[in-house]
């Protein structure tokens, strides 16, 4: 049995190794003046997902530990958000009375919002019939007195929802309300209020550009939205179908009017805009049109492919958002012939882990 507990008092000394390790990572491209963005020391995690062990007429969360691969009761969880932090032991004590919703489950995930709303999403070694469905839906009234709460169940080949298959997040950028859906089983950034701090801090950045912005790789427009009115026009690519539905519906609740996001993957859009391939997705789309001359890539861990590197060599100026320092410095590599390093930052958005989250603004030499 085990408590996942977290020491404050050792947050400042590893936040400190982190930033350590990144300016010497570093160093050889200028970035001697490393911008440090800190977390919340305590539940600070939007997403948390746990497989679920049973034994007896005992039921729990557990982890599994990455070294020796042995299994963790979890029965308290520290880094999540208070709304995560509060339903996981209300839950539990829930399912363990309740055969229908117990049996043959395997995993639950759940998802929260600053704005307070959270999704739990049940995962099932079973099909779910109408007997788990009106269990499932007394359950969600039950605890809609003390949360604002939804539920899905997941089993092979379905998905049944109760309610919302998202929640509806509200984040503070700069003094500015913002307004994004999150969807399930789409990837957001898991720390909240430190992608906050990153938005400002491209915001801040983005005030001094001028012109239009491309952005690759923009998810549920998480960065284009916070960007939009720093620049005349932004255009921006997506290849995930979820997550370009959510930007389109961010765009519509954020009142945004000079943004398009079109669903693409980075190599599709290079193609496109050296002209070698056209693309029924780009039709009313007249790319001549943008005279982007700034661009905003937040590429996946294995970061940005040869021909995307030399994409974004085009443009005077260069935000990166990084999740892997080490592709980061592969990329760098490259483009530091063309352009130089002005500002570094780094995002603590896994406190407690080696994980380190990197911002880059780069500028044409």
């Amino acid at each position: 049995m085990a408590v996942i507990t977290i020491n404050p008092a050792l947050y400042n000394q590893q936040l400190s190794e982190k930033k350590n390790t990144i300016s010497a990572q570093f160093a050889r491209f200028g970035a001697n003046n490393i911008e440090v963005f800190a977390s919340e020391e305590k539940h600070y995690r939007q997403r948390a997902e746990f497989r679920v062990w049973h034994e007896g007429d005992d039921l729990y969360h557990i982890m599994f530990d990455q070294q020796t691969k042995q299994k963790i009761r979890v029965e308290q969880f520290d880094p999540a958000a208070p709304v995560i932090f509060a339903l996981m032991p209300r839950l539990i004590e829930e399912l363990k009375s309740q055969e229908v919703l117990r049996r043959k489950l395997f995993q639950i995930d759940y998802l929260s919002s600053l704005s307070g709303e959270i999704l739990v999403s049940m995962l099932y070694h079973k099909p779910l019939d109408d007997e788990w469905e009106q269990a499932i839906t007394a359950l969600k009234e039950k605890l809609s007195h003390e949360f604002k709460i939804d539920f899905i169940g997941r089993a092979r080949k379905q998905k049944v929802i109760l309610g919302n298959d998202y929640v509806v997040e509200q984040l503070d950028v700069a003094g500015k309300k913002l307004i994004y859906q999150q969807v399930e089983n789409s990837f957001t950034q898991p720390n909240a209020k430190v992608n906050q701090k990153m938005l400002e801090w491209a915001l801040d950045i983005s005030q001094h550009l001028e012109n239009d912005l491309l952005e690759l790789y923009c998810g549920n427009g998480n960065f284009s939205i916070a960007l939009a009115p720093a620049f005349n026009r932004v255009l921006a690519t997506e290849i995930s179908k979820s997550s370009v539905a959510s930007a389109q519906f961010n765009i519509k609740a954020n009142n945004i009017d000079n943004l398009d996001i079109i669903r693409m993957s980075s190599e599709e859009f290079t193609l496109a805009m050296k002209g070698e391939q056209e693309f029924s997705r780009l039709k009313g789309i007249d790319l001549s049109s943008y005279n982007c001359q700034s661009i905003l890539v937040d590429p996946p861990r294995a970061g940005l492919d040869t021909e995307t590197t030399k994409l974004v060599q085009n443009y005077d100026n260069i935000l990166y958002i990084s999740c892997n320092p080490d592709t980061l410095e592969r990329d760098l590599d490259a483009l530091t012939t063309t352009h130089k390093v002005e500002r570094f930052a780094i995002f603590d958005q896994f406190p407690y882990t080696h994980h380190i989250e990197s911002g880059v603004f780069l500028t044409r030499k």
